[in-house]
């Protein structure tokens, strides 16, 4: 199984690089399947040798070889956090078929990761794409019992949705088709779960991000980094959790 690992981990840094350019293409309706890849900056053609992912950046030290000018870390943290979260789903899951949606999970998180820091946006497009994959997925590898699937979309999709009412728009759109679509990967209780700590996250970073004006106060901040964390953390140990909690709750009494 550790032998595995490394190409499980380079599988992930090569779809690393293809989410960072559909997660970057799509919401400007750019075609990302028959675009060369180019520098932001100067419009450069990239050669085979530039597109390396994690290691270009580093030996060009995070810069264009034609311009000069600074490429996004976001590329390479992408990229390498792909591979990572490839990595711990095989050893969460092993050759289990739920490793199939737990690959799928991630590919969809990285992509809207991308899309919602660099435009504040999580496309409709990514969305119903990714929920025609995780249809078929849940049709063949379903939930325990298989309407779980069903009620956690709609608890999803309806506390999102009062939050963005009772909140006055503090919650966007797509943050809510997205837990819709969560709550019908993970199931009810593993959704809910997610929602907490995606707030807690959230808040977390927001508390760093004022402390060390990082951010503005008033400004909005992209949830959907958050949702990510918040919901990889629970789909991936969600028992883990859910015993710590109530080792913690069994101490306090």
């Amino acid at each position: 199984m550790n032998i595995l690992l490394l190409p499980i981990f380079l599988y992930g840094l090569i779809l690393g690089s293809f989410y960072n350019v559909v997660g970057l293409s799509v919401p400007i309706n750019h075609s990302f399947t028959t675009r060369r890849s180019a520098c932001p900056n100067c419009q450069k053609t990239l050669l085979a040798i530039e597109l390396i992912p994690v290691l270009s950046y580093l030996i060009q030290g995070g810069k264009c070889c034609g311009c000069k000018a600074r490429i996004s870390p976001l590329y390479p943290i992408i990229e390498l956090l792909t591979g990572i979260l490839f990595v711990i789903a095989f050893i969460v899951f092993g050759w289990q078929s739920e490793l199939i949606v737990g690959l799928t999970l991630i590919s969809l998180f990285m992509i809207i990761t991308v899309s919602d820091l660099k435009y504040m946006l999580i496309p409709d497009k990514i969305l119903l794409v990714f929920a025609g994959i995780f249809l078929i997925e849940r049709i063949f590898i379903p939930l325990t019992p298989w309407w779980d699937s069903l009620l956690g979309s709609v608890i999803g999709f309806t506390l999102l949705l009062i939050i963005a009412i009772v909140s006055k728009g503090g919650m966007g759109g797509g943050d809510i088709k997205l837990f819709a679509l969560i709550g019908f990967v993970v199931g009810t209780k593993t959704m809910l779960l997610s929602f907490m700590l995606a707030t807690f996250y959230g808040a977390f970073f927001g508390i760093i991000g004022l402390l060390f004006k990082l951010v503005k106060r008033g400004n909005p901040i992209p949830f959907g980094p958050f949702i990510a964390a918040g919901t990889l953390t629970a789909y991936f140990f969600y028992e883990e959790i859910i015993g710590w909690y109530l080792q913690f709750i069994t101490l306090g009494l």
